[in-house]
């Protein structure tokens, strides 16, 4: 297989595994009394998943982006060692994807 079909054959088998992680722990929550709150038990079902969700797509996103930039900053390492100080501002960017997700997650959490 071909890198590109790898990448999207992963994508797939991450965002099924996940779906599996995440349903049934999101039909337990909405069943109980307690995870009732202001909102309803349907709207609090779908605002764990969209936490989830933005987790996980910004985590992807991330890993996708410093993998790229890694390999990328170690070949141009390699032939100049100058652009180390860059290529780990270009990562801490990247990795920085990741903590926006997490940040919105909280967020919405926050609102139940």
């Amino acid at each position: 297989m071909t890198r590109n079909k790898k990448a999207k054959v992963s994508l797939l088998v991450c965002i099924v595994v996940g779906a599996l992680f995440i349903f049934p722990g999101v039909m337990l929550a909405t069943g109980t009394e307690a995870a009732e709150g202001d909102m309803g038990g349907g709207w609090l079902g779908l605002a764990y998943i969209s936490a989830a969700l933005a987790v996980g797509l910004a985590c992807i996103a991330s890993s996708f982006a410093v993998a790229r930039i890694g390999s990328a900053g170690i070949g141009a390492m390699t032939e100049n060692t100058e652009l180390t100080g860059r290529i780990l501002i270009f990562l801490g960017l990247a990795e920085g994807i990741a903590i926006y997700g997490l940040i919105i997650a909280i967020m919405i959490l926050n609102k139940l």
